[in-house]
C-alpha cells in the first residue's frame, strides 16, 4: 500500500527533479523553532565559545542526562532534548553554542540572593562540565501580573541595584527588567513580567529575542578588546609612514632603502589585516543582529528607568564604534602605503628608465666611436694592402726587365700605384658589404 502511494505521488509529480540542496535550504526556515513556555516560567541560557570542541564532543556531554543514549541533532547543529519537568535545547553556531534549559519556575521567594540554579533540572555538574568556554550565562525568570505593576514586582529580584525596564510590544503586552550584572554564579538575571493569558508561543519569542540579544551582544564585544590592542600599534604604524613619505618628498628622488623600508610596513600591516579582518567582520554582523533584535521589542520606557535600547546605546554602541573605527583606520593605511609604494616604484621606474637611456647613449657613442676606428683601420688596411701590392709588381716588373722588356721598374711601380690602391679599396668594399648583408640576415 505504501509502494502505491509513493509511485502515485510520483506520477502526480509535474515539477523537475529537486535540486540536491532545496530540501535542506526549505526546512532552513525550521531548523530552529520558536519554544513554546508555559508560564511561570525559569529560562537558563548558556553560551560558549567552542573553539577546538567538536560537535561529537558537545552531543557527548548531551547524552550523559539520563535517557538520552539516542540524541540525534536536526542538521548537525541543533538538538531539543525533553527532560522530566522541563526542555533542554542545544544550537551550534559558527562561533559558539548554546545550552538553553526551559521548566517552570521553582517556588522561591523573589530577592536578590535567590538560588534559581539550585532547582534546575540538570545537576550543576553537568552546567560545569560543558565542554567549551563561557562566554554568556542568564537566568531569565519570567512570571505573570499586570504591566504596569511589573517593575514593583521584578525589583526584588534585583536589590538595591539599578535596573533598566522596557515595555515591550507596540499594545505594552509584557515587561523586560534587567541590571546587566554578573553575580557570583556567573549569571546574570532578567525578569520578565507578562500578563495573565500570555500565549506559550509569545513567551518563547519573548525569550528568543532576550537571549540572543545577551548572547549576540557579547560576541559583538570580542572585536573590542582586539581594537584597542590595535590602536597604539596602529599610531606607531602611521608615524612610520608619515616619516617614510617625508623622507621620499624631501629626497626627490628614488631610493631603494625607502622602498624596502615601505614594503616591509606593508607587510606587517597586511598581516594585521588578515589576522584581524575576520573577527572585525564578525562584530559588525553580531552588532547587526542585536540592533535587529532591540528593533523587534518595539520598546517603550518606564518613567524613571532606562530602556534596554537607551543603556545599550549609551556603554555598548560606543564600543561598537571603536571596533569600527579601527577596522576603517586599518583599511585606511592599507590603502595610504599602497599609495605611496606606486609612487616610490613610479620613481623608481622613472630613475631606471633614464640610467637605461644614459646606458644606451653611452654605448651608442662607443659604437660611433668604434665605427670611426674600424673605417681609419679600413683605410689604413688599404695603404698596407697597396703597399705591398705595389711592392709585388715592382719586383714583377725588374724581373720584366731582366728578361729584355723595355721597362723602367721604378716608373711601371709607381704608375701601377692609383689602380692598385683603387682595386684594393674597391675588394674591401665589396667584401664590408658582403658580411653586412650576411649579418642583417641573421
Amino acid at each position: 500500500m505504501a509502494q502505491r502511494s509513493t509511485e502515485a505521488q510520483t506520477e502526480a509529480r509535474v515539477l523537475p527533479p529537486d535540486d540536491p540542496l532545496r530540501a535542506r535550504l526549505h526546512n532552513e526556515l525550521h531548523a530552529r523553532p520558536i519554544p513554546r513556555i508555559h508560564l511561570p516560567a525559569l529560562v537558563v541560557r548558556v553560551a560558549v565559545r567552542h573553539e577546538g570542541v567538536s560537535p561529537e564532543e558537545e552531543l557527548a556531554h548531551i547524552r550523559r542526562l539520563g535517557g538520552q543514549e539516542k540524541v540525534d541533532p536536526v542538521a548537525g547543529n541543533f538538538l531539543r532534548v525533553r527532560l522530566a519537568g522541563g526542555l533542554l535545547r542545544w544550537e551550534r553556531h559558527t562561533e559558539f553554542s548554546t545550552y538553553t534549559l526551559v521548566q517552570g519556575l521553582p517556588s522561591l521567594e523573589p530577592s536578590l540572593e535567590a538560588n534559581l540554579l539550585a532547582h534546575l533540572i540538570v545537576a550543576p555538574e553537568w552546567l560545569r562540565q560543558i565542554p567549551g568556554r563561557t562566554l554568556a550565562a542568564v537566568e531569565l525568570v519570567m512570571v505573570q501580573g499586570p504591566v504596569e505593576k511589573a517593575l514593583e514586582m521584578a525589583r526584588p529580584w534585583f536589590g538595591e541595584r539599578t535596573v533598566v525596564a522596557s515595555v515591550m510590544g507596540r499594545n505594552g503586552h509584557s515587561c523586560v527588567v534587567t541590571d546587566f550584572s554578573l553575580r557570583p554564579d556567573g549569571f546574570e538575571r532578567m525578569v520578565v513580567v507578562a500578563p495573565e493569558g500570555t500565549s506559550e508561543t509569545r513567551a518563547g519569542r519573548i525569550a528568543t529575542r532576550l537571549l540572543e540579544i545577551e548572547t549576540y551582544r557579547m560576541m559583538a564585544l570580542l572585536g573590542f578588546p582586539v581594537a584597542l590592542a590595535l590602536r597604539d600599534l596602529l599610531s606607531h604604524w602611521e608615524e612610520a609612514l608619515a616619516e617614510i613619505t617625508a623622507r621620499i618628498r624631501e629626497a626627490n628622488r628614488a631610493d631603494t632603502e625607502l622602498l624596502d623600508e615601505l614594503e616591509a610596513l606593508a607587510a606587517q600591516v597586511e598581516h594585521s589585516i588578515a589576522q584581524h579582518s575576520s573577527r572585525f567582520s564578525a562584530t559588525q554582523a553580531y552588532h547587526a543582529l542585536v540592533k535587529a533584535r532591540l528593533a523587534e521589542l518595539r520598546e517603550t520606557p518606564i518613567p524613571g528607568t532606562q530602556t534596554l535600547g537607551e543603556f545599550l546605546q549609551r556603554r555598548f554602541n560606543p564600543a561598537m564604534t571603536t571596533v569600527e573605527f579601527t577596522a576603517n583606520r586599518l583599511m585606511a593605511l592599507s590603502q595610504r602605503i599602497e599609495r605611496a609604494l606606486a609612487l616610490l616604484r613610479t620613481r623608481v621606474d622613472i630613475t631606471l628608465e633614464t640610467q637605461n637611456q644614459e646606458l644606451l647613449s653611452k654605448l651608442q657613442r662607443g659604437q660611433e666611436l668604434q665605427y670611426q676606428l674600424q673605417r681609419t683601420v679600413e683605410g689604413l688596411s688599404v695603404a698596407a694592402i697597396s703597399y705591398y701590392v705595389v711592392g709585388l709588381l715592382y719586383y714583377l716588373f725588374k724581373a720584366g726587365e731582366k728578361a729584355g722588356l723595355a721597362l723602367v721598374p721604378e716608373v711601371a711601380a709607381g704608375a701601377a700605384i692609383p689602380g692598385v690602391v683603387l682595386g684594393v679599396w674597391w675588394l674591401t668594399r665589396r667584401i664590408h658589404h658582403r658580411l653586412e648583408r650576411a649579418r642583417g640576415e641573421a
